[in-house]
């Protein structure tokens, strides 16, 4: 058996791992690179493998960059099936055509302000070439096994990152003995709002696991709550907007559900709260269609009472550019939250680009920042000025980063998963930047005698 990283080695971002058994082909995830735009498009552009050569994938989960190149994977030739839960087949069908449907205005832009020499290779994929490979979809659910390939079955435990994001935990029948290999997808925490606590995993000979935070410690959860309700009545007193750049999965709709906590308990200001995200409502919409995946505190606060978490009073989305447009001449106070996550695109480079140099407002971050992303840029100190579109800006606004609300484990969690798995022998460290991945691999040898560390870099071979 072999394993090949075709993306998310020594990086966070392009998950994609290949495994070779017995003659077959197996696939866990295929996102979209992120980070500095031109290496990322060259990245996207092709695969290092022949999808056609492949005969099935399992996906974690329906982030971009574990999902976001499905449809070109499709386009390719791919006609296997993608074993996932229900949950991350809805949400990923969402999330695709949102993608096809950018990559298609991307495309009518660059040819109005190009030269046709000059023009990127058309768009990865199309919203039909997305609505296309949704067919190859195929929901499972939680802890229930399912076959792969021959003498492959697959179980899907609960991630606790996202809503129906899974780990995979493989039996592999070879040479008359069986071997159990998990992956971690995105390792979540516990005690997130909205969603359950991610599970324990049962003895395995091999681990691939992610190292997003594998150095680092995150806030208390309840801190955070406390941390973001005082920037908002902050900014309010300065008359100022608090500017959330905010994934519409999962993380837009954690925060507006930590907002409705803090509204009913009068502990912010009654002041706008603006979702300047279309594709956000409809990523809400599937959550409520999945309370399968929710938390018990959920269940207690909301859904046994039959309301929304997702809808408040203050609570306002828009839909037309026209509307979010209007947002720019609106005074202050209002809290507008708008993808993309890490500031690469969509509405929030443009209200980023109105108000990033007014020092009464906030720009308040809430999720990881890739390299060379614009939204390391922004929470980075030494950083005095940013590009936005063609121009410079100042950061005059207040820059604060709460890094409580990530959807990944951190160090201590990270450790404490890992040790606890029995009769491992392999652990395969991905979807992590290096320096956060040495400090995990040297704690987990000191701790776990005989441990075989191995940080992958992209396309190297790996025998298991």
């Amino acid at each position: 058996m072999q394993l090949i990283s075709h993306g998310a080695a020594r990086e966070v971002t392009g998950s994609c791992h290949e495994l070779r058994i017995g003659g077959k082909r197996l696939l866990l995830d295929c996102g979209l690179f992120q980070g500095h735009r031109q290496e990322a498009a060259v990245k996207n552009a092709s695969f290092t493998f022949d999808p056609t050569t492949i005969d099935a994938m399992i996906l974690s989960h329906a982030h971009a960059d574990h999902v976001g190149r499905v449809p070109f994977l499709w386009k390719k030739g791919y006609r296997g099936p993608i074993h996932c839960t229900y949950a991350t087949r809805d949400l990923a069908d969402v999330m695709l055509q949102d993608s096809g449907y950018i990559q298609e205005k991307d495309e009518e832009y660059f040819r109005k302000r190009f030269r046709e020499s000059m023009l990127p290779i058309g768009p990865l994929y199309t919203q039909e070439d997305a609505g296309a490979c949704m067919k190859l979809f195929h929901g499972k659910n939680m802890n229930d096994w399912f076959e792969v390939l021959p003498g492959v079955r697959a179980q899907f435990l609960e991630a606790g990152h996202i809503v129906g994001a899974a780990m995979v935990v493989l039996e592999i029948e070879e040479d008359g003995r069986t071997i159990r290999l998990g992956f971690t997808g995105d390792l979540g925490r516990n005690a997130l709002p909205i969603i359950r606590d991610p599970a324990a995993m049962p003895p395995l000979d091999h681990l691939i696991c992610e190292s997003t935070y594998g150095n680092r410690s995150h806030e208390d959860i309840e801190t955070a709550k406390n941390h973001l309700r005082d920037v908002i009545v902050a900014t309010a007193r300065r008359g100022g907007k608090v500017f959330i750049p905010a994934f519409s999965l999962e993380r837009t709709q954690e925060i507006v559900y930590e907002l409705h906590l803090l509204w009913d308990a009068k502990d912010i200001p009654a002041l706008p709260i603006i979702i300047d995200s279309p594709l956000a409502t409809r990523v809400t919409e599937v959550f409520m269609k999945h309370p399968e995946c929710y938390d018990k505190d959920m269940y207690d606060k909301f859904l046994g009472r039959a309301h929304n978490p997702f809808q408040f009073s203050l609570v306002r989305n828009t839909e037309s550019p026209a509307d979010s447009q209007a947002l720019n001449g609106m005074p202050g106070p209002m809290v507008i939250m708008a993808g993309s996550g890490m500031c690469e695109a969509g509405r929030i480079r443009h209200h980023l680009r109105n108000g990033i140099e007014d020092e009464r407002n906030t720009v308040l971050t809430v999720g990881f920042m890739a390299e060379h992303t614009l939204g390391r840029k922004i929470v980075d100190p030494t950083v005095t000025e940013v590009k936005i579109f063609d121009r410079f800006y100042r950061k005059r606004a207040q820059v604060v980063h709460i890094n409580a609300y990530s959807g990944h484990a951190d160090m201590a969690d990270l450790d404490h998963f890992v040790t606890n798995i029995q009769d491992l022998k392999t652990l395969i460290l991905v979807h992590g930047e290096i320096d956060e991945m040495e400090p995990f691999a040297a704690r987990m040898k000191h701790v776990k005698e005989g441990l075989n560390v191995i940080m992958p870099v992209r396309e190297e071979v790996i025998e298991l």
